[in-house]
């Protein structure tokens, strides 16, 4: 018995259940046949955006979606209304299929609640209406950014002068931009109409434009940041932003407290120019410079301006400075100005860490550096010539970073011995860096005949600094500077780093 009154119940709920839909429909069909209209209640099914929604869009319309089709004429801005508070938004609404739209006249408030409602007034094609009004809500969203972004600074600031060639050009936004807007394409620089070949990089709101290669002296350059930079919302630039500089007419001192114009060649050829020899020599940082004739400097080439000094297919060097020489082209009165302020300054140099100008000078291998650990101070070779030839130099700067290290020679400098194995190295620690070692030769320096090994510091010599041999392909590096006062420097497959 208790089993059969539990199932006489489920069937009694699911009975009264059918009552409350039929009594429903019916309910909605007493309504409609009242006003004298047969049929059951049209019902809001869906709606966009949907009941309570947020974030929604400034601009957009509203819908609602009808079980069947609706009379279109009752469908209009009485039955269709959106309201914000109890202040009504004006629009228009359209019907297509079974849905209808409002759209409002202008855009909605951002991060604001607002209700629609569809009322009993709109009407199934059978006159039938709704059984009561259909009412929800949502909330806008922030407004959208539209103000344009703009350069509020550059460095250098336009129409700066004496700009340094080594510089690298910077603009600041007013807000953050979107990376990928700001490359060599929207952020560029020219010399004339010449683009410059360089890098561009973008942090926080500054984007950085770092050239390939030194700039040019006594040259003024365009920096342009163009209307494809854009902020995140993808508001633009209004108008391009422009600015101008001008670099030096001579070069200024560098990071040398010696060298000054000087310091920015890796290569200087006195009066008598530069050979290289090799397809891998290379000047890193740095320029080549001579007072001499520009047919005098032989197997290299600008790697700004692409002019070439008498490169052959087996013999190619790229200056990723400039040549500086005098005429004929593509040498000429600037550049031989350029050339000739440098070797005044090389001189200078020479003679400030010449035993004269820096005695004291000790010579702790007899003239042999192979093999030493050698910490800071001034080292002078007392038969006249310093050797490289037991094994490595080590520079120890005991955790100094301004330690110095001058070597002087009344004569020659011999780095390496022969043989395939003979190259020799300069080994800097514990903080000791290449722009610290000075090397003044009184004669002739030879790095590494044999071809390979790692030479430090900034050679200045009387008359002349060689690197490696004629046919070697073993790459022989300099960290530092040759710089020649009276006679060449030949290069064979050479990498000279020119410190900074």
């Amino acid at each position: 018995m208790p089993i059969r009154k539990g199932y006489f119940a489920i069937l009694n709920s699911k009975w009264f259940l059918f009552f409350l839909l039929v009594a429903s429909v019916a309910g909605c069909k007493k309504v409609n046949e009242e006003a004298g209209q047969k049929g059951v209640c049209p019902e809001v099914i869906s709606t966009s955006p949907i009941d309570t929604a947020s974030g929604i869009g400034l601009t957009r319309k509203i819908d609602a979606t009808f079980n069947e089709e609706m009379n279109p004429s009752s469908i209009t801005t009485s039955t269709f209304t959106l309201n914000q508070g109890t202040t009504a938004i004006s629009g228009s609404v359209s019907y297509t299929g079974t849905t209808a739209s409002f759209s409002p006249s202008a855009n909605l408030a951002p991060n604001t609640s607002y209700t629609a409602t569809i009322t009993t007034g709109s009407k199934d094609m059978a006159g039938n209406a709704l059984l009561k009004n259909y009412v929800w809500s949502f909330t806008t969203g922030a407004a959208p950014d539209v103000t344009p972004p703009t350069v509020i600074s550059t460095d250098p600031l336009n129409a700066t002068t004496n700009v340094p060639v080594d510089k690298k050009i910077t603009a600041t936004f007013s807000e953050t931009m979107n990376s990928s807007t700001i490359t060599a394409a929207t952020f560029t620089l020219k010399d004339g109409i010449t683009p410059v070949l360089g890098t561009v990089t973008y942090m926080g709101t500054t984007a950085t434009f770092s050239p390939s290669s030194n700039l040019a002296l006594n040259t003024t350059y365009t920096a342009t940041i163009t209307t494809g930079s854009k902020d995140p919302a993808g508001n633009a630039l209004l108008t391009d932003h422009v600015w101008s500089f001008t670099t030096p007419v001579v070069l200024v001192a560098g990071p040398s407290s010696y060298l000054g114009s000087a310091s920015v060649f890796g290569v200087f050829g006195g009066n008598a120019g530069s050979t290289n020899q090799g397809l891998n020599t290379v000047i890193n940082n740095g320029s080549i410079g001579t007072t001499a004739a520009s047919t005098l400097v032989t197997g290299f080439h600008d790697g700004t301006t692409g002019d070439v000094y008498t490169e052959t297919p087996l013999n190619v060097g790229n200056v990723a400075g400039r040549i500086y020489t005098a005429p004929p082209a593509p040498g000429n009165a600037t550049s031989f100005a350029i050339a000739a302020a440098a070797l005044l300054d090389a001189t200078s140099a020479y003679n400030s860490i010449s035993p004269a100008s820096k005695p004291g000078g000790t010579d702790p291998g007899a003239g042999e550096l192979g093999a030493l650990t050698l910490a800071p101070g001034v080292y002078k070779s007392a038969s006249g010539t310093f050797n490289i030839s037991n094994g490595n130099l080590t520079l120890d700067a005991m955790g100094d970073p301004n330690a110095e290290w001058i070597f002087q020679t009344a004569s020659g400098l011999t780095v390496g011995i022969a043989g395939p194995l003979g190259a020799r190295s300069v080994i800097l620690i514990n903080g000791a860096q290449a722009k610290n070692v000075y090397w003044h030769v009184g004669s002739a320096a030879t790095i590494n005949g044999a071809g390979g090994g790692v030479m430090v510091g900034t050679i200045i010599a009387s008359a002349g600094v060689t690197f490696s041999t004629s046919g070697n392909t073993t790459q022989t590096v300099l960290d530092g500077r040759a710089l020649s006062l009276n006679a060449s420097v030949t290069l064979v497959n050479t990498t000279i780093n020119v410190p900074n």
